[in-house]
């Protein structure tokens, strides 16, 4: 499992022309389907008049979740090469929409995939990626008497704590570097005394 991944650097558009057709590629990180369908969704408002609105995304640090759309080019020639760019450069969280304009020219299976895919490429270098981190979402749950000096503790160690809350017990709910979960279990213990309970949660970008 890697420790980090790439992504895009910010949502952003690149448009290409081939014979007189033109594509128009939005790029933009998503984490969910929902952000996903809303960027595609974007892109059909924004567009109205192109002819095509096709889409791929990759979703999970490992890329667990992948979708693509042709929306009515030739199957495989659309979609399916987006994702491919997308894969092949690593890419992950991100979701690309391409709109296409229709120059009056056929490219043929073979151009359409070569135009789709490279419009992807192309705003890829245009756009940028960024390197993000593996983190886990973790609760510490320790007692009111270390409570105070915990908090002090994780803040100033640079931890990032979303959350504080307060029962019998007061819960930290933090976000880890999925790398450094059996080291900052070793510290916990150490600024506890033993006497915080760590649960880990699911791996998240």
């Amino acid at each position: 499992m890697q420790d980090q991944y790439l992504t895009v650097a910010a949502a952003g558009v690149h448009e290409t022309e081939v014979n007189r057709s033109r594509f128009v590629c939005a790029l933009a990180p998503a984490t969910t389907e929902a952000e996903a369908q809303a960027v595609l969704a974007a892109m059909r408002a924004e567009h109205p008049a192109a002819s095509h609105h096709c889409y791929a995304y990759v979703l999970g640090a490992d890329g667990a979740v992948r979708r693509s759309g042709d929306d009515g080019e030739p199957g495989g020639t659309a979609g399916l090469p987006m994702l491919q760019m997308l894969l092949r450069r690593d890419i992950r969280d991100a979701v690309a929409v391409v709109a296409r304009y229709f120059g009056g020219t056929k490219l043929g299976a073979g151009g359409l995939i070569r135009a789709y895919s490279g419009s992807v490429g192309a705003a890829l270098d245009a756009v940028g990626t960024a390197t993000r981190r593996r983190v886990r979402h973790a609760t510490v749950t320790v007692g009111h008497d270390r409570a105070g000096r915990l908090e002090n503790d994780l803040r100033a160690t640079g931890h990032q704590v979303h959350d504080v809350r307060y029962g019998a017990e007061v819960a930290f709910h933090l976000s880890l570097p999925a790398a450094d979960t059996d080291a900052f279990r070793a510290w916990l213990a150490d600024a506890t005394a033993g006497t915080a309970r760590l649960k880990l949660h699911d791996d998240s970008p």
